[in-house]
């Protein structure tokens, strides 16, 4: 795969006017399942497609149902053009329902009906014709009442004669159009291809042939637009007792699940993405609390039982965004008590507690969280075999010996092979995070709802090195030792880990971008010296009683090539490459830990003195860089550094007159905030976030 395909990770699905929570939640979950971890599928607003350069790391924009004249309202003109010239550059569109519709030359909605019609021309235009609906009869906004289980027949000659493709399959409806005249389009010599017809009569008139699904070539890029849902999988779909045929339609939609997974990963295919092998979102699985010292777990309970609450004999964390249930040895594996016990509190629905709506991108927070509790040993490999944790306390236990000043970040550890978010875990369950103390760390093998900066995501498949670790921070401290400045420790610690991970790593070339990324030398152009992102940090603040208690949240990709790449993937650009060997994750862990221990002791003590901004300027990769400042008129500026009291990015203006045309500084420093602005390595900009 070249640099360029790499390049481009994420999958945008719209979220912004005219979406609706329902389809947003069901597009971004099958996406998931069936692009993870190649690709980060992130939601994304009317305003970043106005006003963000989404553009060049798109693999593909997605538009989910809902009432494309919303789409219009706030995406005609300049988000529109954006849209086109993405898409005739390379681009991939892809548009459910209400975003085939958008996405075709002319819509027809519900013509003659006065309280719905909706009839117009529309700008992307990437369908050479009309899209008219709803194709059957019924529709009803925010309703059900008109959805139904269509029977969808698969041209398969669109798809190359791909032999695997279901002949038809069931598939979710509910108000999509059928796309006139597409036969009589492609004969005519529009690039058109017919992926899917509907079987049946229609309500509307079709042309020749009924299509309910179509691709288009357009310029050096595509698009596949559909009427129906093919993104909608039944265990999404919840019940309805006022429609008593509701049922019938999740029971018909979840036995042709197979075939509707396989056409939508053909269409995916079909529009340049690599799919996933599997297709099934892994299960959540229990968390596992153990220690170097097997006492301290005891403790650590003992600590909890204020907040333990107890039912019919079983132990609950009633966070404020997820319910822990606390597992006996005895009952490990019982799940009847469970059931009984949290019947009622699976029902209620749950809010997000960052918009006080539901989340249109999971409902995780429905499924408690088994914490499973090793009193007397370590989880043996078997129950955690893809971390062990014997060669994890081993190497803290070396690493500390190697890192005087390490001596308990670490000991308490929680595992989890397959989690939400390790930050999401600590940080938006208040009640539990306040009773932790500083080190207390919290791993996982895969996230599935993973967070980065803003709206980004990263992808956590398995082989990332993935942690959130708790920082109590006194408050007395914040004005000379500012909390901003724990992800520039965690930069150089996540460096330093590395280059200390044996004999033989010292030289690994790994680099630290501004504020919060560290990057390696790009194996895939290993003729010239490139850096691709391998790790991410965020760290999250609270306060309580007198602390700020920060969780900080790092992931590495350290086997997994995808998306990016990863440490092992660097190793044969090493000149000693026959003589190293790939990271073990926990091993690595170990030595995060310990190095971050030791950064911030020094920083407690000292502030960010100027042994760490040295230590920090040796390994980033900005030094002297020349930048645009887009909110300053364009000004062109050189990176010399960052304050050392609030930790600010510091560029000084420069003109050209310098010796032999060299630029020369005119004495003019802007200091930028890292939560203000985004520093775009690549592009060579420093710009204000909208």
């Amino acid at each position: 795969m070249t640099s360029r395909k790499l390049n481009k990770l994420n999958v945008l699905v719209y979220t912004g006017t005219g979406s609706t929570l329902e389809s947003v939640r069901h597009c971004i979950y099958s996406l998931r399942r069936l692009l993870s971890p190649n690709y980060a599928v992130i939601p994304i607003t009317e305003t970043a497609i106005l006003k963000e350069p989404w553009a060049p790391t798109c693999a593909l924009l997605v538009f989910p149902g809902g009432a494309d004249l919303g789409y219009c309202r706030v995406l005609n003109g300049p988000g529109n053009r954006n849209i086109a010239q993405y898409v005739r550059r390379g681009g991939a569109y892809l548009g459910f329902c209400a975003g085939g519709y958008y996405g075709s030359q002319r819509c027809e909605f519900e013509v003659g009906n006065a309280s719905m019609e909706v009839v117009g021309s529309r700008e992307l235009g990437f369908y050479p014709g009309i899209c008219r609906g709803g194709a059957f009869k019924g529709f009803e906004y925010h309703s059900e009442r008109g959805a139904r289980a269509a029977d969808v027949r698969v041209r398969k000659e669109g798809f190359d004669g791909d032999g695997e493709l279901p002949e038809v399959f069931k598939c979710y409806y509910n108000g999509g159009g059928v796309f006139v005249d597409a036969e009589k389009l492609a004969g005519e010599g529009a690039e058109v291809d017919i992926l899917a017809e509907y079987e049946g009569d229609l309500d509307v008139e079709s042309g020749e042939v009924k299509a309910a699904m179509v691709y288009c070539k357009v310029g050096e890029g595509a698009a596949i637009l559909t009427g129906p849902h093919p993104e909608f999988d039944a265990v999404n779909l919840g019940r309805h007792s006022d429609l008593p045929e509701y049922e019938k339609l999740i029971e018909e939609l979840a036995a042709d699940e197979p075939s509707r997974t396989t056409f939508l990963k053909a269409c995916l295919t079909k529009l340049g993405l690599e799919v996933s092998r599997g297709t099934a979102v892994p299960s959540l699985s229990k968390l596992h609390v153990s220690s170097i010292h097997h006492n301290e777990v005891g403790e650590l309970l003992h600590s909890l039982d204020d907040i333990i609450t107890k039912e019919d004999g079983d132990e609950y964390i009633k966070g404020e965004n997820d319910l822990f249930h606390l597992e006996k040895p005895e009952s490990r594996w019982d799940l009847t008590s469970l059931s009984r016990a949290l019947q009622s509190e699976l029902e209620r629905p749950r809010i997000s507690p960052s918009r006080g709506s539901p989340d249109p991108t999971t409902n995780y927070s429905h499924i408690p969280k088994r914490i499973v509790s090793h009193e007397t040993a370590w989880p043996e490999p078997k129950e955690t075999p893809y971390f062990n944790h014997a060669v994890y306390y081993s190497s803290l236990r070396q690493s500390r010996e190697q890192n005087p000043g390490a001596e308990e970040w670490g000991d308490v550890l929680m595992y989890g092979e397959v989690v939400t978010s390790t930050n999401t875990l600590l940080e938006k369950n208040h009640k539990l995070l306040s009773h932790l103390s500083t080190g207390f760390t919290l791993a996982a093998t895969t996230q599935v709802a993973g967070r980065g900066r803003g709206s980004n995501v990263w992808v956590a498949p398995p082989g990332s090195l993935i942690m959130s670790t708790v920082i109590n921070h006194p408050a007395h401290l914040t004005s000379t030792r500012p909390i901003v400045f724990i992800q520039y420790l965690a930069a150089i610690a996540i460096v330093e880990a590395i280059k200390t991970y044996d004999v033989g790593y010292e030289d690994f070339p790994v680099k630290v971008k501004w504020p919060n990324d560290v990057y390696v030398r790009d194996p895939n152009n290993p003729d010239s010296v490139t850096y691709v992102k391998v790790a991410g940090i965020l760290a999250n603040c609270s306060y309580t009683a007198g602390n700020y208690q920060v969780v900080l949240g790092i992931g590495i990709n350290t086997n997994n090539a995808r998306p990016t790449t990863s440490l092992d993937a660097v190793i044969p650009l090493m000149s000693n490459k026959d003589s190293l060997q790939p990271f073990k994750i926990e091993r690595l862990l170990a030595r995060l830990l310990a190095r971050l221990e030791v950064l911030y002791g020094e920083f407690v003590k000292g502030g960010f003195s100027k042994e760490l901004e040295e230590k920090y300027y040796r390994y980033w990769l900005h030094s002297n860089q020349v930048v645009t400042l887009e909110a300053e008129g364009g000004v062109r500026a050189r990176v010399v550094g960052i304050t050392r009291d609030w930790g600010m990015l510091k560029a000084e203006e420069v003109t050209e007159g310098g010796i032999n045309g060299a630029l020369r500084g005119t004495g003019r420093v802007w200091a930028l905030q890292s939560d203000e602005n985004s520093f775009d390595f690549w592009r060579g900009l420093v710009k204000r976030k909208i």
